[in-house]
């Protein structure tokens, strides 16, 4: 334990962490002693999970040990073989819920989501699960070097009761907020239908208060405007006016 601090601790002070402040990374040696103690685990995880863990908790070390030991705890069962195939979502990719294409200005990669391709009827909740973890690695590994955030567009378009699933969102909310900490930097909800307020009334008191802000409702007169302040034409999908291509192969294999 002592040794894994000190040896982030040398890291702060020889520089080697350029991207924050001294303070910050010694508590990330902090919550690494902390969490190894624990569970020896923990020494696989980079200092920048630890960091995300870490503000996820708003710097309060034993808070974020105890969020990152679930962490830890989670992982194997969730991912036994250390990631989720293909295979394993398939008809979940079959039905085309989601593309992972293009970034935003700031180069985060993109999900867009079309709320009204998801049925409760047609879903498993089990592969449903694996279907998010493996659709938030897929994003993780587009991730451009020194970003860690990535950006949404849940487009709503066509959405009605036979498409709400309280559980469904729960179930991916938990995932992302729990396991994929300070992951998520913002979601534009485009096209809503007023139905879909129901829903947004019963599961915004489960979004955490750092993942509430994130969330963007945008009217249909400024969709244009917002998007395009945010996304770059050449990566904006021809849906919205843009030059990009959204493919229909698995998130996966979409274009980076």
């Amino acid at each position: 334990m002592a040794a894994a601090a000190m040896d982030c601790q040398q890291a702060v002070t020889n520089g080697v962490h350029k991207d924050g402040d001294a303070a910050e990374w010694k508590q990330v040696a902090e919550l690494r002693a902390v969490t190894e103690a624990q569970d020896p685990a923990c020494k696989d995880e980079d200092d920048h999970m630890l960091r995300r863990f870490l503000r996820a908790r708003d710097h309060n070390i034993g808070k974020a040990s105890a969020m990152l030991l679930k962490y830890l705890k989670w992982k194997p069962t969730a991912k036994p073989g250390g990631s989720i195939s293909e295979e394993e979502v398939a008809h979940e990719l079959s039905q085309g819920k989601l593309c992972l294409q293009g970034h935003d200005r700031q180069g985060r990669p993109m999900i867009y989501g079309f709320g009204a391709r998801h049925h409760p009827s047609n879903r498993d909740m089990d592969e449903f699960k694996r279907f998010v973890v493996y659709v938030l690695d897929a994003t993780v590994a587009r991730l451009p070097p020194g970003q860690e955030k990535f950006a949404a567009v849940a487009d709503l378009k066509g959405w009605g009761y036979s498409n709400c699933d309280i559980r469904a969102y729960l179930a991916a909310l938990e995932i992302m907020q729990n396991y994929y900490p300070e992951r998520l930097g913002r979601v534009f909800l485009v096209h809503v239908p007023y139905v879909f307020m129901a829903a947004w009334k019963i599961v915004y008191p489960f979004i955490d208060d750092n993942t509430k802000k994130k969330f963007v409702f945008v009217s249909d007169k400024e969709l244009d405007r917002t998007l395009r302040e945010a996304i770059d034409d050449a990566q904006l999908p021809e849906m919205y006016g843009g030059k990009l291509k959204l493919a229909s192969s698995p998130p996966a294999a979409a274009n980076k």
